[in-house]
């Protein structure tokens, strides 16, 4: 008997519509998964749209209203990569036809929202995942091994950001992200530095949040200007509970940054750095080396760090962006098919929102803020 079919159902076709359809593809033919995908149904903002984007995604067919794909009963799961002010409402009609939903980050506009979400999946017993794909990476997975196995030590301090310069140019107009929906750069970005954060070091205990407006008006695209009020950059200091400290930094505005998400893990008796410009890198220092003989050594990706063997049977040969979202794909295959947990599920998502929203508010009132 052949597996069993999981079909799928794609809301939105930008870049990350792209992306996830590349997982898909991609996971199926590296990954041993527990179903054989289809890629069922893709919706856009209208059919043409539509249309276009399942000739080259590779759907069968197409919709212009995604309210279509929820009610079809012959999919199976819903997958979300429509901009975020649509996340919820989108959730949860796919959860209440007893979907299983796969979506973008962030999981919504506010964490009452994400914790509405999370709740209608649990209560629904439905599987979720949110789009976090930067924590699949093998040298993130082999960095958190390290530290849980205490090769570097107590681990004293932490460093993470995330930076890129897409919204460098003060002519790029007013967006989506733009909106107070939209989140700015904490939200949008600074997520995966708070998510990296705690996949590395466990929760976070206490915030000290700083957000800044850089460009407080773009152009809105009728000849005048909107009033911006999101973050272009956030920064806030770290208190985790296992004792360490740290900081986190995201900004859309640095200059020159492309794809900026690093991090420096300093312990008792060594340090990881990390950045994903280098994405198949992890450097290591330890104090263990003799005086005279200290630096930091680089640990290259190969197929001993799972699941890269799957990908190319050489060290050196480099996974991708795309890469990841197909690992993520593969793990949350085996969870609806209840071989594994979920990786990243709706409540840790609504737990990201949670500390954007903790650190908003800490910048606000000037003062440390205890998570809740």
């Amino acid at each position: 008997m052949g597996k069993p079919r999981l079909r799928i159902g794609l809301i939105g076709t930008g870049f990350m519509g792209k992306a996830h359809a590349f997982g898909f593809a991609a996971a199926q033919r590296v990954f041993n998964l527990p179903f054989e995908l289809e890629l069922h149904t893709v919706a856009d903002r209208d059919e043409t749209l539509a249309a276009a984007a399942a000739r080259t995604l590779g759907f069968t067919r197409s919709s212009g209203d995604w309210r279509s794909l929820v009610a079809d009963p012959e999919i199976d799961l819903i997958d979300i990569t429509a901009p975020n002010a649509f996340h919820r409402e989108m959730a949860l009609a796919a959860i209440a036809n007893g979907k299983h939903v796969y979506c973008e980050k962030p999981l919504a506009p506010t964490a009452a929202e994400a914790r509405e979400m999370a709740d209608a999946a649990a209560a629904a017993k439905i599987k979720t995942q949110v789009g976090f794909n930067y924590l699949c990476n093998p040298m993130l997975g082999l960095a958190r091994e390290m530290i849980r196995a205490g090769e570097i030590g107590d681990v004293r301090s932490y460093r993470g950001i995330h930076a890129e310069d897409y919204m460098a140019d003060a002519s790029t107009p007013f967006g989506f992200r733009h909106e107070p929906a939209g989140g700015g750069a904490l939200a949008d970005i600074g997520s995966h530095a708070l998510a990296t954060a705690e996949f590395l070091l466990g929760p976070i205990e206490r915030v000290m949040g700083d957000c800044v407006t850089a460009i407080a008006s773009r152009l809105d695209g009728r000849g005048g200007h909107r009033v911006v009020t999101v973050d272009d950059t956030s920064r806030a200091f770290l208190r985790f509970a296992s004792g360490a400290s740290g900081s986190i930094e995201a900004s859309w505005i640095a200059t020159g940054r492309k794809m900026q998400h690093d991090f420096e893990v300093y312990g008792t008796k060594g340090a990881l750095l990390f950045t994903q410009e280098r994405l198949n890198e992890l450097h290591v220092y330890s104090m263990a080396d003799a005086a005279g003989r200290r630096g930091f050594r680089r640990i290259e990706a190969g197929p001993e760090h799972e699941p890269y063997g799957l990908f190319c049977v050489a060290p050196g040969h480099q996974l991708g962006f795309n890469d990841l979202k197909a690992i993520e794909v593969a793990r949350f295959m085996e969870a609806i098919a209840g071989l594994g947990p979920e990786p990243f599920d709706f409540r840790a998502g609504q737990r990201i929102q949670m500390l954007v929203e903790t650190i908003q508010a800490s910048a606000r009132e000037g003062r440390w803020l205890d998570i809740a």
